[in-house]
């Protein structure tokens, strides 16, 4: 006999300030992800606008605002920028390593100095050892931690630069939090870089898609990924390619808004912070 189908239970969080919109509330809608089928049920969830924090799946369900839109890049349909272009080569020789989600002192040091520099006085700024260990090693589906380390002389990684929390979905990556060293001056964009290898990755691996988590049109910390072409945004019709006069015309602004000297700064997949969730 087959076994009855559990479909899962969701909840929604109480009302908080929005961390994107000045003076709005955000809610959330969440489930546990859990057992045997944790993997499909998380796949299946991403594909209507989901995003995992560790065994949580959660999605923004706010009262009064719908600006927060779930974004993938078209892996294989990928144009590169001659901006991109450049920090592809920039950054060629680092050495990119697949490691288990298992949380190392290294990378917590290098988390860190991420956002001392990039979010101080953030919702994750006073994270401990033990809130990373938990932020990497408490997922229930298909995780992997993405080094980035600089080559020594004689070519072996060496320094570690970036990283990224990324899950692997059965159409596509999901990069779920990245960070890298703000102030390594020989490597500006490695945000942005860290994003690219991973459209790469996809490619190469026949997965369609890279889950960005979600855009808001207007905020600063959302700007950079409208950079990124071919891209698609979730609406209530499904999954929708940005025409490329929107994107070029969103492009356009993106850049112009932005403060001298973060141009071309990307803050990589923010969307997996260490949210608290309970139930109403």
């Amino acid at each position: 006999m087959t076994a009855p189908v559990r479909f899962p239970r969701f909840f929604v969080t109480t009302p908080a300030p929005c961390p994107y919109i000045e003076g709005k509330t955000e809610r959330k809608v969440f489930t546990e992800l859990k057992g045997d089928h944790a993997d499909q049920l998380n796949e299946a969830l991403g594909r209507i606008g989901f995003r995992r924090s560790q065994t949580v799946a959660y999605r923004p369900s706010c009262a009064d605002c719908n600006a927060c839109v779930s974004v993938r890049v078209v892996a294989k349909e990928f144009e590169a920028s001659s901006t991109q272009r450049r920090n592809l080569r920039r950054n060629s020789d680092l050495i990119a390593t697949e490691c288990r989600p298992w949380a190392t002192e290294e990378q917590f040091a290098l988390l860190q100095r991420y956002l001392g520099v990039r979010h101080p006085g953030g919702g994750m700024a006073s994270m401990d050892d033990v809130d990373y260990a938990d932020m990497v090693e408490h997922t229930p589906v298909n995780s992997q931690v993405i080094e980035y380390r600089e080559p020594t002389e004689t070519g072996e990684p060496g320094r570690l630069v970036g990283a990224c929390l990324t899950d692997r979905q059965g159409d596509g990556l999901s990069m779920i939090y990245s960070f890298y060293d703000p102030e390594h001056k020989a490597r500006s964009g490695l945000g942005n870089y860290i994003i690219l290898d991973h459209i790469r990755r996809a490619a190469e691996q026949g997965l369609p898609y890279v889950y960005l988590g979600y855009w808001v049109h207007g905020s600063d910390r959302m700007r950079y990924k409208v950079r990124y072409r071919p891209i698609e945004r979730l609406g209530r019709d499904g999954w929708q390619r940005i025409s490329r006069e929107e994107q070029d015309a969103l492009i356009a602004e993106a850049t112009a808004s932005a403060p001298v000297g973060q141009r071309d700064r990307a803050l990589a997949a923010k969307d997996g912070q260490q949210d608290q969730y309970r139930s109403d």
